[in-house]
């Protein structure tokens, strides 16, 4: 993106705005498998067609898909491939941003556990080494 002009940014953008919709991750995923119609996607994606075809619109518009009319029926599939590579990529990075702030929740939690353990062992009163435990004082008074 380095030096581009202010005109291709915004088409970038719209391209990214186009993957930003979790439906159209969906079905872009969806046809990964191949060719699919409108009423095998929308069912698929539990949608009505008229919201699939609106997000087939979109990445038609932008070169994700294409189309082809097979008698009554059109069926779309993926014109560009190197959406997946992309969309891995950023799987990816978020995957292993996830992990980094699972270990960090892990080293917290286990630092709480560790604190809170602490802070029982320091409010038992101690007992000076001549007064008997409660389990010795107990047995005594049975004798």
């Amino acid at each position: 993106m380095k030096d581009l002009p202010i005109a291709a940014l915004e088409q970038v953008a719209a391209y990214f705005q186009a993957l930003s919709e979790p439906t159209r991750l969906h079905i872009l995923n969806l046809l990964r498998g191949g060719e699919l119609n409108v009423g095998e996607l929308a069912e698929l994606c539990d949608c009505t067609s008229a919201n699939i075809s609106r997000h087939l619109a979109m990445l038609m518009q932008h070169g994700l898909v294409q189309r082809q009319s097979r008698g009554t029926a059109v069926y779309y599939r993926i014109a560009d491939r190197s959406v997946y590579s992309l969309c891995d990529l950023v799987c990816g990075s978020i995957g292993r941003r996830l992990e980094r702030t699972a270990l960090v929740r892990r080293v917290f939690a286990a630092g709480a556990a560790e604190r809170k353990g602490q802070r029982r062992a320091s409010t038992r009163p101690k007992r000076s080494k001549s007064q008997p435990s409660p389990a010795d004082a107990a047995r005594s008074s049975r004798r």
